[in-house]
């Protein structure tokens, strides 16, 4: 069974119920100003889906406000992207003048980083969806590429969003098919299916489809591609997008990184993957280094502490015993 929470407002006195979502909510996607009609009245169930850093919550609650206000990113910043896949109703955003509708069925992308405001749902119905929660710093993405997401609703009718729509509800409807160890394989996919859906969003539109920002899509995902070859550089980079090496490092510059740090990135964070997956348990960490392109066993090592704190064989260790603890017969298989 997946790593997961739960919660029922049922399960609370009537007066605490309300109080203890906000603060589940808020937990799960960052700090919230919530409100609501009558909070003595109100009801939700929620379960948050745990993926190795990315998280995904069918809930279903009473209609709500959420205000995302410049005061509460500067008191806390996780630096996520949220996408909400509303089922039930529309869902509505406010960011300054600019008011978006988004019908069910639909995509919205929120940042972490960016005010909102939310309108989920319309009395006197409840409201059902399911969020979805992923690091900023996992996804393929020009620096400025949210900005240009949140305001369009993303289709889930074809393509990447009809995918992703796909996965989340699959996920959800077998949670407990799942063993513990599938969490970083599915928070993996997630990752990758949103990156796509974004980069093919951000290409079809007609004011980013060509120009810095399209290349620099393009770049990353060659990179990806080939984050193997333990010769990838900037000069072959270059090379493989005719373009100089100076300018290649511009458009990183402007992305608010270099080209070899978002190459170990990567690299760290596929490397990461394998050493929590039992399948490559066997697997030396010399051996998961070479697989991502890092030709020394001690560099590599080096820049996982520094990225993850700890060691790679410790961190392997320590998922070891994770999941060993998660798939015991006495486990609660987190707070179910």
């Amino acid at each position: 069974m997946l790593e997961q929470t739960v919660y029922h407002s049922s399960d609370l006195p009537a007066e605490d119920r309300f109080d203890f979502w906000r603060q589940l909510v808020g937990r799960t996607h960052a700090p919230l100003d919530v409100l609501t009609k009558d909070p003595a009245d109100f009801r939700a169930t929620q379960r948050v889906l745990h993926l190795d850093g990315v998280t995904v919550w069918p809930t279903t609650f009473t209609p709500a406000l959420f205000r995302r206000t410049t005061r509460l990113i500067r008191a806390s910043d996780p630096e996520t992207v949220h996408l909400t896949l509303p089922l039930s109703g529309p869902l509505e955003t406010t960011r300054g003048d600019l008011q978006v509708v988004y019908p069910a069925n639909t995509l919205s992308v929120i940042s972490s980083s960016h005010p909102v405001d939310v309108w989920a749902g319309r009395e006197p119905h409840l409201h059902s969806g399911i969020g979805l929660e992923v690091p900023r710093s996992r996804l393929i993405l020009p620096r400025d590429g949210v900005e240009r997401l949140i305001t369009r609703p993303l289709s889930t009718e074809t393509g990447y969003g009809a995918l992703l729509a796909q996965l989340l509800h699959q996920v959800i409807r077998d949670r407990d098919t799942y063993q513990p160890s599938d969490g970083a394989r599915l928070g993996g996919v997630v990752v990758d299916l949103v990156s796509a859906l974004f980069a093919a969003t951000l290409e079809h539109d007609p004011s980013t489809s060509t120009g810095p920002a399209a290349l620099l899509l393009r770049i990353k995902a060659f990179i990806s591609t080939h984050l193997h070859d333990p010769d990838l550089t900037p000069t072959t980079v270059a090379a493989a997008h005719h373009i100089s090496v100076s300018y290649l490092h511009r458009l990183f510059q402007q992305d608010g990184t270099s080209v070899a740090a978002w190459i170990r990135a990567r690299r760290l964070e596929r490397a990461r993957r394998d050493l929590t997956d039992p399948i490559s348990a066997d697997l030396p960490v010399h051996a998961v280094a070479a697989r991502w392109g890092f030709r020394h066993a001690a560099d590599f090592n080096r820049a996982f502490k520094a990225a993850y704190g700890r060691p790679p064989g410790e961190f392997r260790q320590e998922v070891r015993k994770l999941l060993f603890f998660a798939q015991a017969p006495d486990s609660d298989a987190g707070g179910t």
